[in-house]
């Protein structure tokens, strides 16, 4: 066997393999540079979605001449000196990987200056310097990459449609605002602006920017503060919801991360007040020491480590409960009617003629061929992967006369002040019944549609939580054993975790080969659900290796709850509408039965004299 030390062209080309996988992760990449320069503009033109030309513009530090092309060299980097520095990250490249992976597969372009004498201008083709000169001494960096995978026409295969593509740059630049609220940002494709954030710090404009001014007027405050960690931003009301939790944002200094714990916290915190399936849309910044995290975990860095994981998730989980309870969650029943159809994807306004890049054997482009629009599963993978969320709509761009997005005036009066809130369930006086189903109420605020289902579900759940919270740790002795069958993987895990199974009441017996018996259970079980519950607790101890009695009681304070509510079809008079609506007032979270279902609606005095004309 021969080995083989690969040179730097074939090393650079491999590394792009992981850097660049399309060109959004070029956009990424360049973005992030130009945040680490102190810029506080950055703008990124795309022709084609970047499979064309992708140039960033931003008014940072610049670059040296005699350093510009040590830039471009694998692994050199001016935000790392020595080991120490990498248990301390502070920039979001640190690898000094992206240029040199960049300039492997594409024609580059860079005119870079620090302002006190003329810039550099350098011209690289496939990692090769081509051309080397000076430029202008306007304080900055401009970077063009044409040509993506030029050399590398295999990867082209991979790529998908220019919407598709669009839309993973379109997110990038959606996060990065988020990230660094601070900075304007700009993304224009074939010339046409598509987004723009003013830069003024505040992440509700960037909302209002990204998810629409609706959404943005739905979005409630969060902040908490601990010893290691302060976290701020912002949650939208429980009834702006979407399919996956890719619209969680969630930012730990200056970088958008992705983490399973972190986004499961925060659902968490959102128990009962969302739908089975149902997601968030969430943006949180978190600052910390960072010596409490590990961010060279993953190549693209989106994934991080943190030492103190459970004091953050117990903290992030407890702010966004605190925030939902101080909250009046009654949704509106009269839903505004957008100018133009939206959806969670954008309506990005192409050109009749919007081209797929295509090239042939010898790489030189050939005449663009019609955009084909983009298959129904392209669009879901924009949704399971990295979704677009950027509103283009009339109605909610928010857009003033310079083109910046500026909402705080518009929707500020529209965020409830929970210092000022009384109750959050006003007193409701039930006029009559709907299919036996749904309780129709009034006061002077307005008309409200009550699901009784969904109410004494809410009611008799808080009653059973409380009332099994309270039963001690004793066990309640059998008449007849129960007898339970496992798999040969259970079994050995039941006796590996013996001990834990005793100290929350389960005494498993062995009855022959993968075969237990127990001749008791603790008092708070469901009755008729012993075996269910006993089987619950092992498939948790096997996935979590622990068993959660907190979870163990909510699940069956829930199956009780509903079990013992009143269904539709169940026809009630005046005076058991009042008792209900009253208990329902006394609850700690009435806008939501423990599936998250809605409770309550409301049609307010405006509203119905607007849907009848007699205002306009």
């Amino acid at each position: 066997m021969q080995i083989n030390e690969l040179p730097d062209y074939l090393a650079n080309k491999i590394a792009a393999g992981e850097v660049v996988e399309r060109p959004a992760s070029v956009v990424k990449e360049l973005v992030e540079n130009s945040v680490d320069a102190e810029s506080s503009w950055i703008k990124v033109d795309i022709i084609d979605a970047g499979l064309q030309e992708i140039k960033v513009t931003d008014d940072g530090n610049g670059i040296e001449h005699e350093q510009t092309q040590k830039a471009f060299l694998r692994h050199a980097t001016s935000k790392i000196k020595n080991e120490n520095d990498l248990f301390h990250v502070n920039t979001l490249g640190f690898r000094g990987e992206a240029l040199a992976s960049i300039a492997a597969v594409s024609r580059l372009e860079i005119k870079t200056s620090t302002g006190k004498e003329a810039g550099t201008r350098m011209v690289l083709e496939g990692g090769h310097i081509k051309e080397e000169g000076r430029s202008d001494a306007r304080q900055g960096t401009e970077i063009t990459v044409q040509d993506i995978f030029f050399n590398t026409p295999a990867r082209l295969k991979y790529l998908k449609t220019v919407h598709t593509e669009l839309g993973h740059i379109t997110d990038i630049i959606n996060r990065m605002a988020f990230s660094h609220p601070a900075i304007r940002f700009e993304l224009t494709h074939n010339g046409k602006r598509i987004f723009q954030s003013t830069g003024k710090g505040d992440l509700r404009q960037i909302a209002a920017s990204v998810y629409g001014m609706s959404v943005a007027k739905q979005m409630i405050p969060v902040a908490t503060e601990t010893l290691d960690y302060e976290i701020n931003g912002y949650i939208a009301k429980p009834e702006v919801n979407r399919a996956s939790r890719n619209y969680i944002t969630t930012i730990v200094n200056g970088r958008f991360i992705r983490s399973i714990g972190l986004a499961k916290a925060i659902t968490n915190g959102f128990h009962t007040f969302l739908p089975i399936g149902r997601q968030p849309v969430v943006v949180l910044n978190i600052k910390m020491d960072p010596y409490l995290i590990d961010v060279n975990v993953h190549p693209t860095k989106l994934e991080v480590r943190f030492s103190k994981e459970k004091e953050l998730f117990e903290a992030v989980e407890q702010m966004v409960k605190n925030a939902l309870h101080k909250q009046t969650l009654i949704p509106s029943g009269q839903k505004k009617t957008p100018v133009k159809k939206t959806s969670e994807q954008p309506q990005f306004q192409f050109d009749q003629y919007e081209p797929t890049i295509k090239r042939e054997a010898n790489n030189n482009l050939v005449t663009p061929l019609k955009q084909e629009e983009p298959v129904e599963e392209e669009i879901e993978m924009i949704r399971e992967t990295e979704p677009v969320t950027n509103s283009m709509t009339d109605e909610d761009s928010g857009y003033n006369e310079e083109g910046s997005v500026d909402v705080l005036e518009t929707i500020e009066e529209q965020v409830e002040d929970p210092k000022e809130q009384i109750e959050r369930v006003p007193v409701m006086y039930p006029i009559g019944q709907h299919h036996g189903t749904y309780i129709l109420a009034q006061n002077d605020d307005g008309l409200y549609i009550i699901d009784q289902h969904a109410a004494q579900e809410r009611i008799k759940y808080e009653y059973f939580r409380d009332k099994i919270g309270e039963v001690d740790d004793h066990v309640q002795d059998l008449l007849v054993p129960l007898t339970f069958e496992f798999t040969q993987q259970e079994a050995l895990y039941i006796d590996q975790y013996k001990e834990e199974l005793q100290k929350v009441g389960l005494f498993f017996e062995s009855f022959g080969q993968n075969t237990f018996i127990i001749r008791s259970h603790p008092h708070w079980f469901t009755k008729g659900e012993e075996t269910e519950i006993v089987r619950d607790m092992v498939d948790q101890l096997i996935q979590d290796k622990q068993v959660n009695i907190h979870k163990l009681r909510e699940d069956a304070a829930i199956l009780m709850s509903c079990k013992r509510s009143i269904k539709a079809n169940h026809y009630l008079n005046v005076e058991d509408m009042q008792r209900l609506l009253d208990d329902l007032r006394k609850c700690e979270e009435p806008f939501t039965c423990p599936h998250g279902r809605p409770i309550i609606i409301q049609f307010t005095k405006y509203e119905m004299e607007k849907m009848f004309k007699r205002v306009m």
